[in-house]
């Protein structure tokens, strides 16, 4: 196990978003399927990584807004279940995102052309948020204060440092469990708290799972 003297604190931080519409609207699936080509890669992350952080309270329903859409304004229940079905835990770039998401539309609009041209009952506007990050007080530089701090994180800062650290790291992985694993040398712990569902918990059952493993940890050490 690292030595505590030397391990590195662990900052915690708050980030509020700014949503923008861009410039892309689709009203039909076959525009859908060119706005995920043409739209900015903020756009993606905006309609998929930030859906659940929006929606932190929900356990169930689409994880993403292009199948919400899909299934609400085109009534194509096949072709909103395949993209529903994307994990995001899956993917450590957008490009291979918006990949996926546009060969799942593309392939249902070549299967079905004349659907692919029906108008919605109403519009997909593409929207993206501009991140501000603000540094908290909190900062953790041993497994208690680094329990205390993410007890009493916001819904914000929670789904900062677990779920869009995924994209941002370029890793399968959140800030909790780098710093678990290369600061204080918890790599069972680390994995442990990895692998907390994204999609079945809500932010709060996750952060009580979290802290749940990390109580057991130190009362096996």
């Amino acid at each position: 196990m690292t030595d505590m003297t030397d391990m590195k604190p662990f900052k915690f931080f708050t980030v509020a978003y700014l949503t923008r519409i861009g410039n892309e609207v689709a009203g039909t699936l076959a525009e859908l399927q060119s706005g995920l080509e043409l739209c900015s890669d903020a756009s993606i992350f905006h309609h998929t990584f930030q859906t659940l952080g929006r929606h932190h309270f929900l356990t169930e329903g689409f994880s993403n807004d292009f199948a919400q859409w899909v299934l609400a304004a085109t009534n194509r229940t096949e072709l909103a279940e395949h993209l529903a079905a994307l994990d995001i835990r899956d993917y450590v770039t957008i490009a291979e995102l918006r990949s996926d998401l546009r060969r799942l539309v593309g392939d249902y609009c070549a299967e079905h052309p004349q659907l692919a041209a029906q108008m919605a009952l109403e519009p997909f506007c593409f929207c993206e948020s501009v991140e501000v990050t603000l540094p908290l007080e909190s900062v953790a530089s041993t497994i208690e204060e680094f329990r205390r701090g993410i007890e009493g994180l916001s819904h914000a800062s929670f789904y900062y440092h677990f779920m869009s650290a995924r994209m941002r790291l370029g890793f399968r992985t959140n800030d909790f469990s780098l710093w678990l694993a290369n600061e204080a040398g918890r790599d069972a712990l680390a994995d442990r708290v990895n692998r907390i569902d994204i999609y079945t918990n809500t932010l709060d059952s996750a952060r009580a799972e979290m802290l749940r493993l990390i109580a057991r940890e130190d009362l096996a050490s």
